[in-house]
């Protein structure tokens, strides 16, 4: 173990950070592989002389480094014991663009969609796609060689580099880019580690004999997804060794070499001009597998620019995925597989006829049983389905899981059929049920085995099954790595598939770049073996957990934190919209996503020697930012319920800690509410006194800056009593049971007076019944015997109530969605909890209801203009849908609605008043919801679901803003 002085020494030295304490190496200890390795330290460097001081530091000390953007590898390539260096936080500026050369300059860090969102007003774009390119980086996909959906119009990551500034392993800056061969050979001839790569790299290819046996080797050149150990046959290709036109360009090398080789500070990439705008997408449906795979060949005649695959596996798992469930509009019957077929052109006339045409071909194949055409959004949701198939492969409940090992093979199109024949006869001599996805039309499909890697068996059977998957490849003159690279998992098989001769060339290669095996050791060469230092500790006896929250949907709390299957969908940038995960848009840190805090709970809850394994700080302190916006529940592809598990770890970590004072009082918030009810007047003024508000916020930890929330002049449950029964219909459509929540009855009862004279004027007879709270000040705050006891008398309450035909409604979606959610952990009965949530309803949502039942229609609403921006809470958007409230809005003729792609406002209930969490509370807020309220003009009415929403914007921007039904109420004839 490496002296602390020499790692505080370290610190010191540089602008940027670094990190050794457990928690942070245990989060950085996994990517999206199977791997495990606690790394020694982690460094977040800010400039090229933070990442010489680190190399060197390296150097003398014969310790790796790991390069890392996103840690969505499947590899392992993210994963060592060294120091991992995270380019994600600082390397993140696009530097310079040449619009008439179509290159832009980058650093590592930089996110692929970010920089298309940049370059989209220019006309162009950078063309590799992957399935995480809303948070995966170009260093990344440079080190992986990445491709994705688009490769068969706009090639891979390494057709597309064309300069890289890099610090080699000796310290010094080398910038590699095209050269002529007398370039070539004036840099051989330097006095430098850079001349001597050059030269090595001469001596070393130029014999005719090395580069036949290369080539011989090699997988097939046809197949342009090939990642097997370094591109060495690309260099081969060029002017230095052969009579042609191509220049050599080092750049072939150093894409797809895993950060083993030298260190990116700078890519230059070529850009293409954006697609033709006319596009369409023929979704054909197969029966079979095999009917799919002899598809390929026939439809890659045509121009496509998509050609992906998702087999039933995958399908499957979409309709569970609150998400990607409404993306599932397109599929006709129980389809085995599906080809998504793109299209695209300049102009509707040419894109008619290449429609035809590619239908024919489907027709005459005989193939399909389906071809449903998609259209302008409906491409991006069907895109989104397939993308988050990576994700939704971790829903899986329990152990088993389909492994990435095998995933990345590409063969020639014209061996594709023949080798998945072979590839699907080969897993039903392991009787295993493979899942099939992604880009059949580049010859590769993901292929994955489902296994147990907590079972020594299965563990064997990864090793086996793999090394037969590799003889099958071989075969086919394919790649192993196709695209997701060697890393841990397929580095070994380097030797096998290139044969020895050729592997010693890259052994040579690597130790002439890196002579101390400093860069990312245990990659491409020299691999780490391929079954061990796994995420699970094989043949555990699994750790007894007992909970309050019932989580035997994933078959206990532990297993819920191991669907995180590390593909980082948590890290994607506000600009790629979505809520999850607020707190990491605003710090920028691992530990603040979803993914590090699923990770944390893993470690400890599987780790920790104490009896009580969730009393740990440094859960604590990893759990501290997360502010419980579901937004995870909805948005990560496993549906990793963050809010729910930090619940959870609460409640268990105040039984052996104790409940804090400021804690109690903002669970008990009702009950102060009712208190102060006896002199609402007295009590108003004290919250809106400076000196006594002062006094109070000072006292409890409540943030200076802070409006305390001031009661309504009469309780909603009192006006109802006095009001109620002299408004109702005489003839009403439905009867509905209105849900009285503890914010609206004591804090917005106007707006719930509106909600009951909207509901009752569209003739529903509203009944208002004797209820608890909803207990959601509790859940959140983990006091979670008394949310159970009022779950469960409000579930004695409404169980033989509430029907189809007398629906609950509420208004706050923290509290009504409870009963659809979180009841359904919390209840006794079980059975009656799922009843009443499946007929129970925001109010937005039961009015879209009637809305298209046609029991509410224009005509019931005025004629007059109006301009509406709308903010959704994020538990609507979660648990329910915004969208029901924009086509609520916009029912009235002249309303004109749009919704604000805001995010988490930032309140999050207590969270924004709690002083320490105050300034991150109002960064959230700035990523996008107070911008898009500031540049509004006053005319324009600001929409928000949320009490906290409201009080949020009111806080950070001074605006005012209404409840969706206040607005309808004023609108009502």
């Amino acid at each position: 173990m490496m002296d602390k002085g020499l790692w505080f020494s370290l610190q010191k030295e540089l602008e940027g950070e670094l990190e050794f304490d457990e928690l942070i190496k245990s989060l950085y200890a996994t990517d999206a592989s199977v791997y495990r390795r606690i790394p020694a330290a982690v460094a977040f460097p800010k400039s090229t002389k933070d990442l010489k001081k680190i190399i060197s530091f390296a150097s003398n000390n014969k310790i790796g480094l790991i390069p890392r953007t996103a840690g969505t590898s499947l590899a392992g390539q993210c994963v060592g014991d060294g120091i991992v260096v995270d380019v994600s936080k600082y390397f993140t500026k696009i530097i310079s663009i040449d619009k008439e050369k179509k290159t832009v300059i980058v650093e590592p860090g930089v996110i692929r969609d970010d920089l298309n969102r940049f370059l989209k007003p220019l006309g162009l774009f950078f063309g590799p796609n992957t399935s995480t390119s809303n948070r995966c980086m170009i260093g990344g996909m440079v080190g992986n060689n990445s491709s994705g959906t688009t490769s068969i119009q706009y090639g891979i990551t390494r057709d597309k580099v064309l300069k890289l500034n890099t610090i080699l392993s000796d310290g010094s800056e080398a910038v590699f880019s095209e050269l002529s061969r007398e370039e070539f050979d004036f840099k051989k001839e330097l006095n430098s580690l850079e001349g001597k790569i050059y030269k090595h790299i001469y001596q070393e290819l130029s014999p005719k004999a090395i580069q036949e046996q290369i080539t011989h080797n090699f997988p097939k050149p046809e197949i342009h997804r090939r990642n097997t150990g370094y591109a060495i046959d690309e260099l081969i290709d060029s002017s230095v060794f052969l009579d042609t036109a191509t220049p050599f360009n080092m750049c072939k090398l150093l894409s797809g070499s895993e950060g083993t080789l030298a260190f990116t500070t700078e890519i230059t990439l070529q850009l293409d001009d954006l697609p033709p705008q006319q596009s369409l997408m023929i979704a054909a449906h197969f029966k079979s597998i095999e009917d799919c795979m002899k598809a390929v060949v026939p439809v890659m005649q045509h121009s496509l620019y998509t050609c992906e695959m998702m087999d039933k596996t995958i399908l499957d798992c979409t309709k569970n995925n609150i998400e990607q469930f409404k993306n599932r509009f397109f599929i006709v019957e129980d389809p085995e597989a599906i080809l998504m077929l793109e299209l695209r052109a300049e102009d509707i006339e040419d894109l008619t006829k290449q429609k035809q045409e590619l239908l024919k071909t489907l027709e005459d194949s005989g193939l399909s049983y389906a071809n449903p055409i998609l259209q302008g959004s409906e491409i991006n949701q069907a895109l989104e389905l397939r993308k988050a198939g990576l994700g939704l492969l971790g829903n899986i409940v329990g152990d088993k899981k389909a492994v990435a090992c095998i995933e990345d093979t590409a063969v020639a199109i014209s061996d594709l059929a023949n080798y998945i024949e072979e590839f699907s006869n080969l897993m039903k001599s392991y009787e295993q049920q493979a899942v099939y996805y992604a880009h059949a039309g580049a010859g590769e499909i993901h292929l994955r085995p489902i296994l147990d890697l907590k079972k020594s068996e299965d563990v064997i059977l990864f090793k086996k099954i793999t090394d037969e998957v590799a003889s099958l490849v071989k075969k086919y003159k394919g790649s192993m790595s196709g695209e997701h690279g060697d890393g841990i998992v397929r580095a070994g098989y380097i030797p096998f598939m290139i044969g020895e001769e050729n592997y010693q060339i890259l052994k040579d290669l690597k130790r002439t770049f890196d002579p101390y095996n400093i860069f990312n050791p245990g990659k491409i060469v020299d691999a780490y073996p391929m079954d061990q230092q796994l995420r699970y500790e094989i043949d555990r006896e699994e750790p007894e957990i007992s909970t309050l929250l019932d989580f035997s949907d994933s078959l206990g709390i532990l297993r819920a934190a191991e669907k995180c299957n590390g593909s980082g969908d948590c890290r994607k940038s506000v600009e790629a919209g979505g809520t999850m995960c607020p707190s990491y848009r605003a710090t920028r840190n691992e530990k603040d996503t979803t993914r590090g805090r699923a990770n944390a709970l893993r470690e400890f809850l599987t780790n920790s020697e104490k009896p009580n394994k969730f009393n740990n700080k440094e859960l604590k302190e990893v759990l501290d930012l997360c502010i419980s916006c579901k937004g995870c529940s909805g948005e990560c592809p496993s549906n990793v319920d963050m809010a729910t598990l930090k619940a959870e770890f609460e409640y268990q970590y105040q039984k052996e800690n104790g409940v804090s004072m400021r804690t109690r009082l903002f669970a008990n918030s009702n009950r102060l509410n009712e208190f102060g009810r006896i002199a609402p007047g007295i009590t108003n003024f004290f919250f809106k006194n400076k000196l006594t508000s002062g006094l109070l916020k000072s006292g409890l930890g409540i943030a200076k800056n802070r409006d305390l929330p001031l009661l309504s002049k009469q309780s909603l449950r009192n006006w109802c009593t006095q009001n109620l029964e002299k408004i109702q219909p005489e003839k009403p459509i439905k009867t509905i049971y209105f849900f009285i929540d503890e914010f609206t009855n004591h804090l917005d009862a106007e707006i719930g007076i509106d909600a009951i004279l909207v509901l009752t004027r569209l003739q529903y007879k509203v009944k208002v019944v004797d209820h608890k709270e909803s207990g959601r000040t509790f859940i959140s705050k983990g006091i979670l015997e008394k949310a159970q006891a009022l779950a469960n008398h409000n579930i004695d309450v409404f169980g033989d109530l509430i029907t189809n035909e007398t629906p609950l409604i509420g208004l706050e979606p923290s509290a009504i969605l409870t009963f659809r959610d979180e009841y359904l952990r919390l209840a006794k009965d079980k059975e009656k909890a799922k009843s009443i949530a499946a007929h129970t309803f925001l109010i937005d949502e039961f009015l879209y209801n009637e809305i298209q039942s046609k029991n509410i229609n224009p005509d019931q609403f005025i004629k007059e203009q109006r301009t509406i921006k709308l903010h959704g809470h994020c538990h609507q958007k979660a648990l329910s849908s915004i969208h029901n409230t924009f086509t609520v809005l916009n029912l009235p003729e002249n309303f004109k609605v749009t919704i604000i792609p805001s995010g988490c406002c930032g309140m999050a209930g207590s969270f924004g008043y709690e002083k320490e969490h105050y300034d991150i509370s109002m960064q959230i807020g700035e990523q996008t919801l107070f911008p898009a309220v500031r540049n509004t003009p006053d005319s324009v009415i600001i929409a928000a679901v949320g009490t906290s929403c409201r009080h949020q914007i009111k806080d950070g921007t001074k605006r005012e803003s209404q409840h969706p039904i206040s607005i309808l109420k004023n609108a009502l004839l």
